[in-house]
C-alpha cells in the first residue's frame, strides 16, 4: 500500500463510493497526513466482550418481563424469550460472518452500502441513528423515574439533568472512558441477574421465611402454562399471548448487534469481534432463557401486580415474588441494578447515535461537520446533538406517566430493532451469493463463520420471521373495541418511514443495487493485519469466566 493510499484510507475510512480500508500501521488511532481526525481505535477486548454482553442486560429483562408473564403466562413466555433468542443468533451469526471478515467502522451501515448499495446504506444509516436517538431522552427519563424510587418528593427534571451530565461527559473524552464505564456497569448488572437467579431456584426449592417449596406451582391451574389473551378463549387465545411476548423479548435482545458499530474503534477487531460473536448464545441462554424460566417458578402469571407498570423496582418480577414469600429486602437492591441498566443503556444509547451520525457524514449523507473529531478521538458535534435530543427528557418531567411513555417507545424501538434485523438479513444473503457467484471460499472466514450447512439459511429465517413480527406486532389494535392510536403509531409508523428513506433515495440519487459480480469481497479482509488471537487463561476458573464474558 502506498503513502498516499495509506494518508487516504486515514484521513477517512469511506470514500464515495467504496469503503476503504483500514491503516494497519495507525490501528491505535485512525489520523492521516490531512490532519483530519478520526476514530480511535481505543476499545480493548474486555471493553468489547462487556460491550456486547452488557447490551443484552437491560431495563426489559429486569421489568420487561413482568407484562410478558402476564400476557402469555410461564411457558408462553419462556417460549417466547426461546424461539427470539434462535433468531438474535442467526442474526448475529450472519452479522459476524461480514464484520469478522470487514471490521470496518460504521458496522452494519458500512456493510449496507458495500454489499447492496448506498440507497440501503441511506435508510439502514437514519433509522438506526433515529432508532438510538429517539430513546435516549426516553431513557433519561427512565433513569430519572428509578431514583425517584428512593426519593420521590424530588422534580424528576434534577434527575434527568445529573443523567444527561453523566452520559455527555462519559462520551466526551477518549472512547476508552466509555468502555471503561461500560466495562463495570456490565459488569454489576451481570453479578446482580446471576444472584438473582440463583437466590430465584432456592426460593423455589424451599428456602424463602415460609419455607414453601414452589417448584413448578405456577405452571398449572389458572396461571399456565399459557393465558387467554384478551379473554379470547381456547388455543386460539393461548397462542396470542404467546404471540404478544415476541415483541417484548425483541426489546430484550435489542442492542445485541451493537457490537459491529464498535469495531471501527476496536484494537484487534477480528479477533475481538470473532470472540465476541462466539459468545452470543451463551449469553442468549444464560441471560435471558435461563432468567425468564426462573421467573415462571416464582411467580404466578395471574398476579395482577405484574402491571402495575410504575417503572421502579416496585414492578420487577422478582420482588414481586420474594415479597410473596415473605422477602422484603430486595426492592432497593433491584432497583439499584435496573438504575445501573437504565443508566448504562442511556450512555450507549449516546454512543451509538454519536458513531451512527459519523458515519452517516463520513459516507457524504450528512453534513460534513460531523465527522471532525476532537483530539481523542470522538465525533464531538455528533455528542452535541445527541444532547440536544437529549434535552426532550424533560417533557417527561413532572408527568406521571414517564414510564408509560417509555413503554411506548420501547415498543417502537422493538419494532425498529427487527427492521434493523431485517436489513442485516438481506445484507448478508447478498454477501453469501456474492461469495458464491465469485468462486470465494468461505474457509477464509477461518476467523468466524457458522457451519457451511446453516447458511444461508440462517439469514431468511431472521428475515422471513422478523418481517412476520413486523407485520403483526400491534394486531391487537385491529380488534372490535380495542383501538389504540399511540400503539398504533408506534407499532406501524417505522415501516413507511424505513421505505420512503429507501426508495426516496435511489429515486432521487439514481442508485442501483450492486450486481453481485461486482461487490468487493477483498478490501479490508487481511488476515495478516492483526496477528493471531490471544491465548485463553491457564486456569479452569479463568477459563470459564473466559468463556463467558
Amino acid at each position: 500500500m502506498s503513502k498516499d493510499i495509506e494518508a487516504q484510507v486515514a484521513a477517512s475510512y469511506y470514500d464515495d463510493k467504496n469503503t476503504a480500508s483500514v491503516n494497519v500501521e495507525d490501528a491505535k488511532e485512525v489520523a492521516g497526513e490531512t490532519g483530519e481526525p478520526g476514530l480511535h481505535r481505543g476499545l480493548k477486548d474486555r471493553h468489547i466482550q462487556m460491550i456486547a454482553l452488557g447490551g443484552v442486560i437491560g431495563t426489559a429483562l429486569f421489568l420487561g418481563t413482568a407484562p410478558a408473564l402476564a400476557d402469555g403466562g410461564p411457558l408462553g413466555m419462556f417460549l417466547g424469550f426461546a424461539l427470539m433468542g434462535t433468531v438474535v443468533y442467526s442474526m448475529m451469526a450472519c452479522l459476524g460472518e461480514m464484520i469478522v471478515h470487514t471490521p470496518i467502522a460504521g458496522g452494519h451501515i458500512a456493510l449496507a452500502q458495500r454489499y447492496v448499495g448506498d440507497s440501503m446504506s441511506f435508510a439502514m444509516g437514519w433509522f438506526y441513528w433515529y432508532l438510538w436517538t429517539i430513546l435516549y431522552p426516553a431513557e433519561l427519563s427512565a433513569c430519572a423515574v428509578l431514583i425517584g424510587f428512593w426519593l420521590p418528593d424530588v422534580n424528576v427534571a434534577v434527575w434527568i439533568t445529573v443523567c444527561l451530565c453523566v452520559c455527555t461527559f462519559l462520551n466526551s473524552w477518549s472512547v476508552k472512558v466509555y468502555g471503561e464505564s461500560e466495562f463495570w456497569f456490565a459488569l454489576t448488572k451481570i453479578i446482580l441477574i446471576i444472584g438473582l437467579i440463583l437466590a430465584s431456584v432456592i426460593v423455589s426449592a424451599g428456602g424463602n421465611p415460609k419455607h414453601e417449596v414452589i417448584g413448578f406451582k405456577y405452571w398449572t391451574g389458572e396461571n399456565g402454562p399459557f393465558r387467554q389473551y384478551l379473554g379470547i378463549e381456547g388455543s386460539l387465545g393461548q397462542f396470542l399471548g404467546f404471540w404478544a411476548t415476541l415483541t417484548r423479548a425483541a426489546f430484550g435482545y435489542c442492542g445485541l448487534e451493537n457490537v459491529s458499530i464498535a469495531a471501527g474503534e476496536a484494537e484487534d477487531p477480528k479477533n475481538n469481534m470473532a470472540k465476541a460473536i462466539k459468545r452470543v448464545w451463551i449469553r442468549i441462554v444464560i441471560f435471558f432463557v435461563c432468567t425468564t424460566f426462573v421467573i415462571t417458578l416464582i411467580m404466578p402469571s395471574s398476579d395482577p401486580n405484574l402491571r402495575l407498570g410504575t417503572g421502579t423496582a416496585a414492578s420487577s418480577p422478582f420482588v414481586l415474588a420474594f415479597s410473596r414469600v415473605g422477602i422484603k429486602a430486595l426492592p432497593s437492591v433491584i432497583n439499584a441494578g435496573v438504575l445501573c441498566s437504565a443508566t448504562s443503556a442511556a450512555s450507549a444509547h449516546m454512543y451509538l447515535s454519536t458513531r451512527a451520525l459519523w458515519a452517516l457524514a463520513h459516507n457524504g449523507r450528512a453534513p460534513a461537520i460531523f465527522k471532525r473529531t476532537n483530539r481523542w478521538g470522538t465525533p464531538i458535534f455528533c455528542v452535541m446533538v445527541t444532547f440536544g435530543f437529549g434535552l426532550l427528557g424533560y417533557t417527561a418531567a413532572g408527568d406521571k406517566t414517564a414510564w408509560q411513555i417509555f413503554d411506548y417507545f420501547s415498543s417502537m424501538i422493538a419494532v425498529v430493532g427487527l427492521i434493523s434485523w431485517c436489513g442485516i438479513a438481506f445484507i448478508y444473503i447478498r454477501f453469501h451469493r456474492a461469495c458464491k457467484l465469485q468462486g470465494f471460499d468461505r474457509a477464509r472466514l477461518h476467523k468466524y463463520k457458522a457451519p457451511d450447512w446453516m447458511q444461508p439459511i440462517l439469514g431468511y429465517y431472521t428475515l422471513i420471521f422478523c418481517a412476520i413480527v413486523v407485520l403483526f406486532n400491534s394486531w391487537k389494535v385491529f380488534l372490535k373495541g380495542k383501538w389504540d392510536t399511540p400503539v398504533f403509531i408506534v407499532g406501524y409508523l417505522p415501516i413507511p418511514l424505513f421505505f420512503i428513506a429507501y426508495f426516496g433515495h435511489k429515486a432521487f440519487k439514481k442508485d442501483k443495487m450492486i450486481p453481485l459480480e461486482l461487490i468487493d469481497l477483498e478490501t479490508d479482509s487481511n488476515e495478516d493485519d492483526f496477528g493471531p488471537p490471544k491465548p485463553p487463561p491457564a486456569t479452569r476458573w479463568g477459563r470459564i469466566l473466559h468463556a463467558i464474558i
